[in-house]
């Protein structure tokens, strides 16, 4: 780790949970004190135990199921990306479709998402990974629920949105755009570099509606890993996946550090009783690393 993070982390080497599962996503903590993520190529919702230290199964079929979150009444909300769908799924395990549709076309394959306290959903739908054939519209946007269940197109000024994070006070949602066209993916392959990497930053209106985007980080590399997802601690910093691992970004957009991940990280939840455990999804393992300030949870 060349850059010092010492007053940010209080254990340096992430430690391994678990590694037997298949190309790991959507970490989410719960308020029982247990964390789930899902097992994306074995389309599972898996609960981590971090009393017993086991994984067991808590859905099967997710749909290729990928980010997840909980909405005001502690339901898990996810996106379902080969179902192109996102779904709620109550406490005694009923899935219920939510969202499958904009103005009448499906969705691409909805990716991450996130629920302000206000209970607004808000969602990411990039489109280059569904085959052209497939995709029923032009936009790759990043849509929001609101409170009373309508459905809004949030903003159309992303190419390949991704992950989602609010700041401390609900003013920012932050976007990880991965990529901005096709040709990134053969640059991806090559080991070159990316140039179209970042996070963006909208100023969220009261009615939770967003401003224009302006660029909070640029996060062009030619190492591996794209921008995906990431969570905000109380501090205002941004815990990022992205290039060489998980980026440690201050509220000024400053990169103030990368976390050195073996498999590489996809995805980051705060989590544990006092929240200063951050839980990383990355290849087919979930990780645990110790920091200092807390985090900012789903609930």
């Amino acid at each position: 780790m060349p850059e010092d993070l010492s007053n940010i982390l209080e254990s340096t080497e992430p430690e391994l949970l678990d590694g037997n599962q298949d190309h790991t996503e959507g970490p989410l903590w719960h308020r029982d004190g247990y964390l789930t993520f899902v097992s994306i190529a074995r389309s599972q919702l898996v609960r981590w135990d971090p009393a017993k230290k086991v994984s067991t199964i808590a859905r099967e079929e997710t749909g290729g199921g990928n980010g997840c979150t909980l909405d005001r009444q502690g339901n898990l909300i996810m996106c379902e990306s080969d179902r192109r769908c996102i779904t709620r799924m109550d406490a005694s395990g009923k899935v219920t479709i939510i969202a499958d549709r904009w103005q009448g076309k499906r969705f691409h394959k909805p990716n991450d998402v996130i629920c302000r306290s206000d209970g607004s959903i808000y969602f990411t739908d990039p489109s280059l990974r569904l085959e052209p054939a497939l995709r029923e519209m032009d936009v790759a946007g990043v849509y929001r629920i609101d409170p009373q269940g309508q459905l809004h197109l949030a903003t159309d000024q992303c190419v390949y949105p991704n992950g989602l994070a609010l700041s401390p006070d609900e003013s920012i949602l932050y976007v990880a755009i991965s990529r901005a066209e096709e040709a990134d993916f053969e640059r991806e392959a090559k080991g070159e570099f990316c140039p179209n990497r970042r996070l963006l930053a909208f100023d969220v209106a009261p009615d939770g509606s967003l401003g224009d985007s302006r660029v909070f980080i640029d996060m062009a590399s030619a190492e591996p890993g794209v921008p995906d997802g990431m969570k905000v601690d109380t501090a205002g910093r941004v815990f990022a996946s992205g290039s060489g691992g998980i980026w440690v970004i201050s509220p000024q957009g400053e990169k103030l550090g990368v976390i050195r991940v073996p498999d590489g990280a996809r995805n980051v939840a705060f989590g544990g009783t006092d929240m200063r455990t951050l839980y990383i999804t990355g290849g087919n393992s979930l990780y645990s690393l110790r920091v200092k300030t807390p985090g900012i949870g789903a609930f």
